[in-house]
């Protein structure tokens, strides 16, 4: 069975890309355009990864996956952020807040599937 990757996104034109990307690497995606929404999904889907944007409208993709790290339900699921921010601060930001890794948009096919098959087991 393929495994279930959310991306919250709150581009369109992103999570058609990512989304793509991972469909033809034999994943099945589900989407979001917002922390909440993203939050909601994967305490309903349990995804088996998550990518995460962090400039998003209402919560941001830091405060999201510091919620998802601290949630039980949740704490399990790797979460990978995908952001145009390159600074190694931001970088280490995330790790911080509780993602497994950090992709810099535009992010290279092939990087996005290695990296999701690291995370997945």
């Amino acid at each position: 069975m393929p495994s279930k990757i959310l991306i919250v996104d709150d581009s369109p034109t992103q999570r058609q890309f990512l989304g793509g990307v991972l469909a033809a690497g034999g994943y099945t995606v589900i989407t979001a355009d917002n922390g909440r929404d993203g939050l909601a999904l994967a305490r309903a889907e349990r995804p088996g990864l998550i990518l995460m944007d962090i400039v998003m409208p209402g919560a941001s993709g830091f405060q999201t996956t510091r919620e998802l790290a601290r949630d039980p339900e949740t704490a399990a699921i790797p979460v990978v952020m995908c952001s145009t921010k390159a600074q190694e601060s931001d970088r280490v930001w995330a790790l911080r807040q509780g993602a497994r890794d950090y992709l810099i948009k535009p992010v290279e096919p092939k990087a996005l599937l290695a990296c999701v098959a690291n995370l997945i087991a």
